[in-house]
C-alpha cells in the first residue's frame, strides 16, 4: 500500500483495533440545513471532543468546521451530491475532486452510488475514475454504495448488500459503507465477501439509543469495521456521551447492557 494512504488511513481508523467511528455532516446539500447542522462549529467539537475518528463533509463546508482548537478529528470530504428536491434525488454527481481534498487537509475522500437508479453507469464510472486518481494521490477512498432504484425490493436484503459491497471493493475503494442487514448472521456474509474494512450507515432517525448501540454492537460482532452514522449522532441530546459509548462498544467489545448504563448516566 502507498504509504501515504497507509497514514491517512492511521487517522481515520483506530490503528489498534482497525475499525473506525465516523459521522457524516454532508446532509446540508441533500435536505438543507436541518437541526445540529446548523452551527457546524459546535457540532464538529461535540463529535471530536466525544472521541470520533473522523467526520464526512462537502468542501465548502470544511471552513464552517475548522475550529483551530479542542480535540481533534479527521477529515473526509465527500465528492458526491444530489438534492431532495430534484426529480432524480438518487442520480448521484460527482461536485468535487481528490485535489480539492488535499488542499483542504483531508485525511480521505468519500464517493455516492446507488445502484439500481437509471443512472447508475455515470454513478459507476464517477466512483472508478476516483478510485484511480484518489490512488495516485494515496488517498483512502470511502464508497457509500446503496441499492435504490426501480428493481430494488429490499435494500436491506442479505444478497442486495453482499452486492453494494462488492462494488465497491471491485471498483477500488479502500472502505465501503453499506446499510445494516438487520442481524448478524446475514452481515457477517457481507463481510466475509469482501476483503476491505466494511461499516455500517446509521440510514433513518432511530426512535431510540439502544437501538442504535445494539446494531452497532452486532455489526462488530460480525466482523464489521464499525460506523458512518449521521444523523442518529449529530441529533442525539448528548453527541459527545453517544460517541464516548460507542468508543467502548466498537474498539473495547462493551456489552449492550453496560453500554446502556453508561449512556443513562449522562
Amino acid at each position: 500500500m502507498h504509504l501515504g494512504k497507509a497514514i491517512r488511513l492511521e487517522r481515520i481508523f483506530n490503528r489498534n483495533t482497525g475499525r473506525t467511528i465516523i459521522v457524516p455532516l454532508d446532509h446540508g446539500v441533500t435536505v438543507g440545513p436541518i437541526p445540529g447542522l446548523v452551527d457546524l462549529r459546535t457540532t464538529v467539537g461535540k463529535i471530536a471532543e466525544g472521541g470520533a475518528n473522523a467526520v464526512v463533509m462537502h468542501k465548502g463546508l470544511a471552513r464552517c468546521g475548522h475550529r483551530g482548537e479542542g480535540s481533534d478529528v479527521g477529515l473526509i470530504i465527500h465528492l458526491s451530491a444530489s438534492t431532495s428536491i430534484s426529480p432524480y434525488p438518487n442520480a448521484k454527481t460527482l461536485v468535487g475532486s481528490v485535489e480539492d481534498a488535499i488542499k483542504l487537509g483531508a485525511d480521505a475522500v468519500s464517493v455516492h452510488v446507488n445502484l439500481g437508479d437509471e443512472t447508475e453507469k455515470d454513478m459507476l464510472r464517477d466512483l472508478g475514475l476516483m478510485a484511480s486518481r484518489a490512488n495516485e494521490w494515496g488517498m483512502p477512498l470511502l464508497a457509500m454504495v446503496y441499492a435504490r432504484g426501480p428493481k430494488v425490493r429490499d435494500e436491506y436484503d442479505m444478497d442486495v448488500v453482499c452486492h453494494c459491497a462488492r462494488v465497491g471493493e471491485e471498483l477500488g475503494a479502500d472502505v465501503v459503507k453499506v446499510p445494516y442487514t438487520g442481524d448478524v448472521d446475514s452481515f457477517s456474509r457481507v463481510v466475509e465477501a469482501c476483503c476491505i474494512p466494511v461499516v455500517i450507515a446509521g440510514g433513518a432517525k432511530l426512535d431510540n439509543g439502544r437501538d442504535l448501540v445494539q446494531m452497532v454492537h452486532d455489526a462488530v460482532e460480525a466482523g464489521g469495521a464499525g460506523l458512518s452514522v449521521g444523523r442518529n449522532v449529530f441529533q442525539h441530546d448528548n453527541p459527545s456521551l453517544l460517541i464516548k459509548t460507542l468508543n467502548q462498544v466498537v474498539h473495547n467489545d462493551m456489552e449492550i447492557d453496560d453500554a446502556m448504563e453508561m449512556l443513562d448516566q449522562g
